[in-house]
C-alpha cells in the first residue's frame, strides 16, 4: 500500500467520521421536526457537501442558541 492509497484511505475515513458528526449533530439540535427532517435529508442526500453546508450555515446558530 502507496502513500497514495493511506492518503484516499484517510480521507475517505475523515469525511466519514465528520459527515456521521453532523448528522449526530442535526438529530440532537434542530429543535424543530420539521427542520430536523430537512436538514437529515440534505445531509444523507448530499453527503459530505451537505456535512459543509450544515457547518457552515447551522453550526453558528447553535453556538447562540447554546450560550444563551
Amino acid at each position: 500500500m502507496g502513500l497514495g492509497e493511506i492518503t484516499i484511505l484517510f480521507t475517505l475515513l475523515a469525511s466519514t467520521v465528520f459527515w456521521v458528526w453532523m448528522l449526530i449533530d442535526c438529530v440532537q439540535n434542530e429543535t424543530q421536526s420539521n427542520d430536523r427532517l430537512i436538514w437529515g435529508l440534505i445531509i444523507v442526500l448530499t453527503n459530505v457537501i451537505g456535512a459543509l453546508i450544515h457547518l457552515f450555515v447551522r453550526w453558528p446558530q447553535h453556538i447562540k442558541t447554546a450560550n444563551q
